[in-house]
Formats: structure tokens, sequence, C-alpha cells
């Protein structure tokens, strides 16, 4: 996070970044489902890749402003390592949530459909929550020890688990809880019903602490 930018300025990057996060994840779904004429491997595809692409660029352009978490998750166990302040991390929280459905709703104007609407893709079961802990866990994990090892190369680091993790997760790895609640108002290809959404929260929290908790060991320093 950069010493010099003021609280506007990081919950603004804040906001926008996460706003076109979920512009790039919902917009890239619908118009993969409509080209992919039923092919969901395909547009699956498209939604990956949109997606991966599209955190590389926001990372890269707003971690200087605000450290780019775009995640409640994130921004929790960056509080947790007394990198952000509590309150400052309440206000985070705020910006992504509210950037987060300002994308869905900038991403159905496009397509034209109705800025908001309950999602009716049904996304349950223990294999869809424990998708949500793994995925939520390796991205914590991934950003931890790359911003202790490799800094510079976080940006391409965390778009690239989610890439990856897109495929290898039942749930094709939503890992954020502002996402989550941001994608159940959006009956697209992205979408998940709301009310499989406070479940897929909690699996992510949990992913979320796990990591902290293993990433505080595998960093844990001792005196020779």
């Amino acid at each position: 996070m950069s010493e010099t930018s003021g609280t506007p300025q990081r919950l603004a990057a804040e906001m926008l970044g996460s706003a076109l996060l979920l512009a790039a994840v919902v917009g890239s779904g619908i118009m993969g489902e409509r080209l992919a004429a039923g092919n969901v491997g395909i547009a699956l595809l498209a939604n990956t890749a949109a997606t991966g692409a599209m955190l590389f660029v926001l990372i890269t352009i707003f971690g200087p402003i605000s450290g780019a978490h775009f995640n409640p998750a994130v921004s929790a166990v960056a509080a947790l390592q007394r990198n952000l302040t509590w309150t400052l991390w309440a206000g985070y929280i705020a910006a992504q949530l509210a950037g987060a459905l300002i994308g869905v709703a900038a991403a159905h104007a496009m397509f034209e459909l109705p800025i908001a609407q309950a999602s009716l893709r049904e996304r349950s079961g223990a294999a869809q929550l424990f998708s949500e802990f793994v995925a939520t866990f390796g991205l914590i994990a991934t950003i931890t020890l790359t911003v202790r090892y490799a800094p510079a190369r976080i940006a391409a680091a965390v778009a690239c688990y989610i890439t990856a993790a897109y495929w290898f997760t039942a749930s094709t790895s939503f890992a954020n809880p502002a996402v989550t609640v941001a994608r159940s108002v959006s009956d697209t290809f992205a979408g998940i019903r709301p009310i499989d959404a406070p479940a897929f929260i909690l699996a992510q929290l949990g992913g979320a602490a796990a990591a902290f908790l293993v990433s505080s060991w595998l960093l844990r320093t001792h005196p020779r």
C-alpha cells in the first residue's frame, strides 16, 4: 500500500477496482454464454480469461494506491497482519461492496439486461462449499507469500492463481465475499442464488482464516 495515498484515494481505488472486476466477471460471462452456442466449457474459458486478465491490470494499477484488495477477506487478513487499521478495513469493505454492485449494474446495462435481478443459478452442497474454502485458502496464501518473497510479481501471481482456480474448483472460485454478494443479483452465467450466498461467504472466511494461520506459521522466523 502506498504511504502517500490518502484515505479517500484508497477507498476510491477499492471501489473502482471492484466495479471493474465485477464488470469483467459478469460481462464476460454474459458474452461467453451468448457466443458459445450452449458449450459451457467455452463460456467458462472466456469468463476465466477475462477475469484473470482484468485482475492483472487492476492489481498493477491500483496496488500502489490501496493495495488492490477488492476483497473483504484479503482486507481482513491485512488488518490481522496490522497492515491496515480496522477502521480503514470497514471503509474498504463498504467501498468493495458498493463497487462490486456498481460493476454488476454496469455489465447488465452494457448487455441490455435489468440492472438488478435475483439470480436463479444454484450453487449449493458440501462440494461447492469446500471448493470455496480451498479457493480462498489458496488465494490468501498466494497473496501473503508472494508479498513477502516476490512483491513485484503479485499481480501475475494472483491472476494466475484465480485463472487456475476457476478450473480446479467445483465452484469456479468466487473466493471473495463482495463478489459473492454482487453475483447474487445477476441472473447470468456468473450468478449465484441469494440463498446460497451466505454459506459461500462463511466458507470463504474459513478458508481465509486457515490461510492466515498457516502462512503466519510458514513465515515465522527463529534466531540462529
